[in-house]
């Protein structure tokens, strides 16, 4: 009797050991799923591409791309490069505080026509990994000008 009492008790001692252990296991897990705070700045963009309609030949388009941050220190654009000479930016230089926003934009002088995809680097001090922007569509040519003419005489 005394030996089966033993094994009970050895027995339910065991279980409450590993239903305790499975329990301590899952609760880092719940706790990891918190989003951790960040300390320092955090970029958000709204989007990173922009697809401009149909643009007509000489006539700029500007595509507008908000850029927040979302961190708990002020966010600071270092640099900001278009990948060529064809594209226009502006962009406050100031610090972006806490819970702010800017817009950055990028103008397209849409002087050639046909497809065209163009790039802007953008580096900040939330991240080593500067963030790139896109820009594309189609440049249509500029509709031909009617122009009337006197027939000229005819020669004999």
């Amino acid at each position: 009797m005394k030996k089966m009492i033993l094994i009970t008790v050895t027995a339910l001692l065991v279980n409450f050991t590993f239903a305790y252990a499975q329990n301590a296991n899952q609760e880092p897990a719940a706790k990891a799923e918190k989003p951790a705070k960040v300390n320092g700045p955090v970029a958000t963009y709204d989007k990173t591409t922009f697809e401009f309609e149909d643009l007509t030949q000489g006539v700029p388009g500007t595509a507008s791309f908000n850029l927040k941050n979302d961190g708990n220190e002020p966010l600071i654009i270092s640099s900001a490069n278009a990948s060529c000479g064809c594209t226009n930016l502006s962009y406050s230089k100031d610090p972006i505080l806490p819970g702010k926003s800017i817009s950055i934009s990028a103008t397209y002088n849409a002087a050639v026509a046909g497809p065209f995809t163009k790039t802007v680097t953008v580096k900040t001090n939330a991240n080593e990994q500067p963030v790139v922007l896109m820009i594309k569509g189609k440049v249509n040519p500029k509709p031909a000008t009617e122009t009337t003419t006197e027939p000229k005489p005819a020669s004999k």
